[in-house]
């Protein structure tokens, strides 16, 4: 059997996420403790008493998701996985579990991943919206002609599941989408609760940012490949590795293509890793024949 694993982006945090796993383990507590020591705040507690909208910061859901995800990992017993992937934010709790990464380095990564996207959103009121139901080259074409007639940013920024693609952009540009996709068809395109134009050229000053703290950190070969986002493949240089996690910020993820490619290659089982269920349903919506669990 050819196990791989993956871990979830933002969206999937919640109240009281971790706590059992802090009181009821000793090895898990030192993981929070050295986090709180890291960050230079007490994410636990943020994580086990904080309301969903403290939890909706990107400063503190992105490092709760990502120490959520590694945490999880290792209470799995005796593990090693044949390949990894990880949705958006998740890549990085990905990169931990094949070794690429270490837990102190990765943290301080998503650190500063956070706080680079939060001032990006600041700096460019922009949002996204979900499409679903949509040929995706149609979508595609839509995007592309509302830049080219408004001047308004929009592109296609995740590409889920068949039937739904996430869409990235300023204010304008996302209501003029909406619009154009149900009208070409769309059975519902929404715009989501987020303050920023995520996976877009609008995180441009994030990246720079993100890029500078990445060319200073180790990255090791890792024991198994990454299916990076943006390149929807294997990949095991860790140089590669780099500049796929850069180029992230700014590229779409292309989570279909990556759990195709995966298939491809041999996972027999999937398993995700981390807060919620979201990359389950839509792992079982990509191949419905495929073996596919989740732990938290």
């Amino acid at each position: 059997m050819i196990h791989a694993y993956v871990f979830p982006g933002q969206g999937s945090q919640y109240p009281g996420m971790g706590k059992d796993h802090f009181e009821s383990n000793a090895f898990a507590r030192r993981f929070f403790e050295q986090a709180n020591d890291i960050l230079g705040f007490k994410i636990s507690d943020l994580m086990f008493n904080g309301t969903e909208e403290d939890l909706k910061q990107t400063n503190v859901t992105q490092p709760a998701i990502f120490l959520h995800s590694v945490i999880a990992y290792k209470m799995l017993d005796n593990t090693t996985p044949h390949m990894v992937a990880g949705h958006s934010l998740g890549e990085f709790s990905s990169l931990v579990v094949n070794g690429t990464l270490t837990f102190e380095d990765a943290l301080q990564l998503v650190s500063v991943r956070a706080s680079a996207m939060q001032k990006a959103c600041e700096a460019n009121p922009s949002s996204m919206a979900a499409v679903l139901a949509l040929d995706e080259a149609k979508a595609e074409e839509i995007c592309k002609s509302i830049v080219e007639d408004t001047g308004e940013m929009v592109v296609p920024a995740n590409y889920n599941c068949p039937g739904q693609l996430v869409i990235s952009g300023t204010n304008a540009g996302i209501d003029i989408a909406c619009e154009r996709m149900k009208a070409a068809g769309a059975k519902r395109a929404l715009k989501l609760p987020v303050g920023g134009a995520f996976h877009s050229p609008l995180m441009e000053s994030a990246k720079e940012e993100l890029s500078a703290a990445i060319q200073k950190t180790t990255f090791h070969r890792p024991v198994c490949p990454v299916y990076q986002n943006v390149v929807a493949k294997a990949v095991i240089d860790p140089d590669q590795i780099k500049q796929n996690l850069i180029d992230q910020l700014t590229g779409p993820v292309r989570w279909t293509q990556s759990i195709e490619a995966m298939i491809k290659d041999g996972a027999t089982k999937f398993t995700e890793v981390g807060p919620g269920k979201v990359l389950q349903g839509l792992i079982s919506k990509i191949n419905k024949n495929i073996e596919v669990d989740s732990f938290s």
